[in-house]
């Protein structure tokens, strides 16, 4: 209710004081909270852009919040999902951020989907929201969730982030830009790593996260100059912004339906090749790989395909670290070579993705390897519990 009748709606006495600082603050007042208590604004995915935008829009006011997510809590999404706790992990995302909103701000409505978000569901739940605030943290759904808010006319909050940097805008707002205007299509899967595979500053999400509270409530409130037609480009390591202008494409095709987005993205197709490709190489457990090193054999060479500061955080004893850039440049291929001396390889990674990808360059060059499955974390997870998982 972008435009809500104000008269009708009222304060209650501990209201007053509660947002009693926004209040004072002219371009807010009394008309601009009511209009955050009339609001309703769905945050998808409750991850690390979701967990301070959610935090910041509860206290702020919002009246009715939906919230969807599908995952539980990990101990690896403390180091920057803040509004989830120790005591959650293992239990559902919505369920522990609703304990929290619920804590700030009791008298925030909530409206809990523990569901993945898809073609097929995507516009019922879209459709009783005044703006949608995208924290997911892959291409298909971005895609997916822009389409739907094209199709219902919703304002599209949208943020990013990877490493040290982070993105910001608002998609589908007064006539300004979406998603497609910006990518209009989807980079290869895998050509961007997510933050599993990359790894993010774990502050990072917090400011593009409170960015994007910081803009809708702007939308709700009607005040200020959003970020529509804007791209905010924040670099952490060097503390800069940057903006580019984003403008809508003429010639950019109607968004008349959903589609299959995963389709969209090439996901199906990469999977096919990856499985191709890992038919076509030799493959063996952990558990096999510690009999073979337990037997004395001394006919092979593990090789450990990531990057050194990961090798730093956890090794196999005796592998020898050769990064996969490197084996992509020819530069790693030549050093296998010799250190391979006619004995024959076996190669991982973290998850054995990226050694898969890896054996298959070095077949292309005449040398034939052996994949280990589940990589490092499954050695951790089935050998050796003291290797460290990340």
């Amino acid at each position: 209710m972008l435009n809500p009748n104000l008269e009708e709606i009222q304060l209650t006495k501990e209201e007053y004081e509660r947002y009693s600082r926004h209040l004072i603050v002219p371009e807010i007042g009394l008309g601009g909270q009511k209009r955050l208590k009339a609001a309703s604004v769905l945050c998808i995915g409750t991850g690390g852009l979701g967990s301070p935008l959610l935090l910041y829009l509860a206290a702020a006011g919002v009246g009715r919040i939906g919230i969807v997510d599908f995952d539980v809590v990990d101990s690896s999404n403390l180091q920057r999902q803040v509004i989830h706790g120790t005591s959650w992990v293992g239990k559902p995302k919505i369920e522990s951020a609703k304990n929290r909103i619920h804590e700030i701000n009791p008298n925030c409505l909530l409206h809990l989907y523990n569901t993945r978000i898809s073609s097929e569901n995507a516009l019922e739940i879209l459709e009783p929201y005044d703006i949608v605030v995208d924290g997911t943290d892959n291409f298909p759904t971005r895609y997916l969730v822009n389409d739907a808010c094209v199709l219902l006319n919703k304002p599209n909050v949208y943020g990013s982030i990877f490493r040290f940097e982070g993105q910001a805008t608002v998609f589908n707002y007064e006539d300004g830009p979406n998603y497609r205007d910006l990518y209009p299509e989807p980079p290869p899967p895998g050509m961007v790593p997510s933050c599993a595979e990359g790894g993010v500053l774990g502050i990072l999400p917090g400011i593009i996260g409170v960015i994007q509270a910081t803009e809708t409530v702007k939308i709700i409130t009607g005040k200020g100059t959003t970020l529509s037609g804007r791209l905010l480009l924040y670099d952490a390591l060097n503390m800069t912004f940057r903006e580019l202008k984003l403008r809508p494409n003429p010639e950019r095709p109607a968004i008349s339906k959903l589609i299959d987005y995963e389709q969209f993205c090439g996901i199906p197709q990469a999977n096919m090749e990856a499985a191709k490709q890992q038919a076509e190489i030799g493959e063996m457990t952990v558990t096999e790989l510690k009999q073979l090193m337990d037997s004395g054999a001394d006919d092979f060479v593990l090789v450990d395909v990531r990057n050194p500061h990961e090798y730093e955080i956890a090794k196999i004893p005796g592998s020898q670290l050769v990064p996969l850039p490197d084996i992509e440049s020819g530069a790693g291929v030549q050093k296998i070579k010799e250190i391979l001396n006619g004995h024959k390889l076996i190669a991982h990674c973290k998850m054995g993705g990226r050694s898969a990808k890896a054996l298959g360059i070095l077949k292309s060059a005449g040398i034939e390897g052996i994949n280990v499955k589940g990589g490092i974390t499954a050695w951790s997870q089935e050998v050796d519990p003291s290797v460290p998982q990340y």
